[in-house]
């Protein structure tokens, strides 16, 4: 577990920019259970997410047609909601960082931290643009 104070700049990047925080398994199901479009970052204190994940949602955020929803957990920090967002994100393993994308409810594009590791920011920003004009 990562003490809160050290994460707050890094969730911070996120929430800032229009993506809600969610702290508990409930405020996961009741966004998930919303009608339309969703995009849930898994957020993490590693490189990686702060080289690639949060710039590459960010970008993404921006684009035309987009999520209805945009929201972010925190892996090490708000354990329950990531356990409870990684639940709806099986079959995939939990991964951090990760971002999926949910249609009504239901998963149908994912990230993982392989495909997100070593990437630039642009490329993840693309990967899920294509992933919004086919969804959203």
């Amino acid at each position: 577990m990562y003490p809160e104070q050290l994460t707050i700049p890094m969730a911070k990047e996120l929430t800032d920019n229009g993506f809600q925080g969610l702290k508990s398994p409930q405020e996961v199901d009741d966004l998930l259970a919303k009608e339309g479009t969703t995009l849930v970052v898994v957020n993490s204190v590693c490189g990686c997410a702060a080289a690639n994940a949060r710039p590459g949602a960010l970008l993404a955020s921006r684009h035309s047609k987009s999520p209805n929803h945009f929201a972010t957990v925190f892996a090490g920090v708000d354990r329950e909601a990531t356990a409870r967002a990684r639940e709806h994100m099986l079959p995939y393993p939990p991964s951090s960082p990760s971002i999926a994308l949910f249609k009504d409810g239901k998963l149908v594009h994912m990230l993982e931290r392989h495909h997100i590791e070593g990437r630039m920011a642009e490329m993840i920003a693309e990967n899920l643009k294509m992933a919004f004009d086919k969804h959203c």
